[in-house]
């Protein structure tokens, strides 16, 4: 792995992390705002309602708690010795597979017959 390295991963990590607290951090503040009110916005023209404001930062919040979660496994597989290796077959992930998604554990033939 020229390209990828376990402070590359560690620092990507750190990055999804940063990502993962402004969004539970834009949840929060939603939740406490909506909190006390029973206005119906459902029918307001005037921007986005606040039930799909949630939707859209608990999705945020949820994807970006995933992305962490992969950076662990990833380093957890770095550490195992396993990082760069298809869980399926067996064979190594390209480098440039790996440079696009770094916590990839298939790769490109092996995921796409999971489709």
């Amino acid at each position: 792995m020229d390209v990828i390295s376990r402070e590359s991963l560690s620092a990507q990590r750190a990055e999804a992390i940063v990502r993962a607290g402004h969004a539970a951090s834009a949840l929060a503040e939603l939740v406490h705002d909506r909190q006390g009110s029973n206005d119906d916005d459902e029918h307001d023209p005037e921007g986005v309602t606040l039930s799909s404001e949630w939707s859209r930062l608990s999705a945020l919040a949820d994807a970006a708690a995933d992305e962490v979660r992969q950076y662990d496994e990833a380093l957890e597989r770095w550490d195992a010795g396993d990082y760069g290796v298809c869980a399926s077959c067996g064979r190594p992930i390209p480098e440039g597979r790996l440079e696009v998604r770094p916590f990839a554990r298939l790769c490109v033939p092996c995921a796409e017959k999971t489709r």
